[in-house]
């Protein structure tokens, strides 16, 4: 039996934005339809603050179960979390129709427009994206994007790749070096107006769409200020495993209970994991009684068709990026996986 051994330097430049939002978005319907596929995310923390995330599951019309690891020493540091590492993630790949090992993969798969940036970043943009397609305004032009890292590139390209009209972009960081060269790099790249700006407090102001894309641990902005037809898109999930281990007081938030209340529309990825997991930004309403949890859908009732995203230009809408699945992983790693396979990238070994 030969596999196919996949390092951080094979995996690089093979798949766009597009392609990986597709291939999520097939992972969610089909998890929708066949829910034993796929499961929540687990994870697992040491007294040291080492941080191990597993995510089981498969994407059957691509031919794929398996799994991704990933393992980072997590430090708090006020109201902001940063890594002092972060190991590669290590993706396993099986034949679902037989159980062959197909592939292991050594290393972030990015995206080949953008290039390496930070870990996880291309995966969580795609994810955001298939909520883009279903519910951001078809002539959005105007973004208010917190955060400057590779977390805000990819989110921002994956937003540019559904909404093609998008054309300005005022972006706030702590770091004004940071937000100038984002600027700089992104602008030209992506053939986008980026504006770096002193406050936080424009970024919602004659935007069609708020991207969250920091590593906070605390509210970023007040949800009453949102208008009509505004999208909100936000990526942190915290978890409770970060509180019951001492390392915070409180869950991570980003999005306060106001977005939640004011949406007319909330999508999160999956809503068990919200729940186990006790994420803040969706769990906290829900839990004070301010919204149902049966008001909240998941991307995979947009994917089937069984909710319709945005019905009009007037609703505000939320999706809570909450965390990644073994179905999007899987997603991602089988179309990496076959475009490595047909470029000849790689290393075979015989398991015989």
């Amino acid at each position: 039996m030969r596999v196919l051994l996949l390092k951080p330097s094979d995996l690089q430049g093979l798949v766009s934005m597009t392609d990986a939002i597709d291939a999520i978005e097939q992972g969610y319907r089909e998890s929708t339809e066949f829910p034993v596929i796929n499961a929540p995310r687990r994870r697992v923390h040491s007294p040291a603050g080492v941080r191990v995330s597993n995510f089981p599951g498969g994407v059957h019309a691509l031919g794929v179960m398996g799994a991704q690891v990933r393992a980072e020493l997590v430090v708090q540091e006020g109201k902001n979390q940063r890594y002092a590492h972060r190991e590669h993630p290590v993706h396993v790949l099986h034949d679902s129709h037989t159980g062959q090992l197909l592939a292991i993969l050594f290393g972030e798969i990015d995206e080949k427009t953008i290039g390496p940036t930070s870990l996880m970043a291309f995966r969580t943009a795609a994810t955001s994206g298939v909520g883009f397609r279903y519910l951001v305004r078809e002539d959005a032009k105007t973004v208010g994007l917190f955060g400057s890292g590779g977390q805000a590139a990819n989110q921002l390209w994956a937003l540019k790749s559904e909404r093609p009209s998008i054309g300005h972009v005022k972006v706030y960081s702590r770091d004004p070096e940071n937000r100038r060269v984002f600027a700089e790099t992104y602008g030209p790249k992506f053939d986008i107006d980026i504006v770096p700006v002193d406050t936080p407090d424009v970024l919602l102001d004659d935007v069609d769409v708020v991207l969250c894309a920091t590593n906070t641990n605390v509210e970023l902005f007040d949800g009453n200020r949102l208008v009509a037809g505004q999208h909100v898109t936000g990526i942190i999930g915290g978890n409770k495993q970060l509180v019951q281990g001492g390392f915070l007081k409180k869950s991570r938030r980003e999005i306060d209970d106001n977005t939640a209340v004011r949406s007319d529309v909330i999508v999160t990825n999956l809503k068990e994991s919200m729940v186990s997991e006790e994420q803040g930004d969706l769990f906290g309403p829900v839990q004070a009684g301010l919204i149902d949890i049966g008001d909240v859908y998941e991307l995979g009732d947009l994917a089937t068709g069984s909710h319709p995203g945005r019905t009009s230009s007037e609703q505000i809408t939320y999706h809570k990026n909450n965390n990644g699945t073994g179905a999007s992983e899987m997603a991602i790693a089988m179309t990496a996986y076959r475009r490595a396979c047909e470029e000849g990238r790689g290393t075979e070994i015989d398991l015989t």
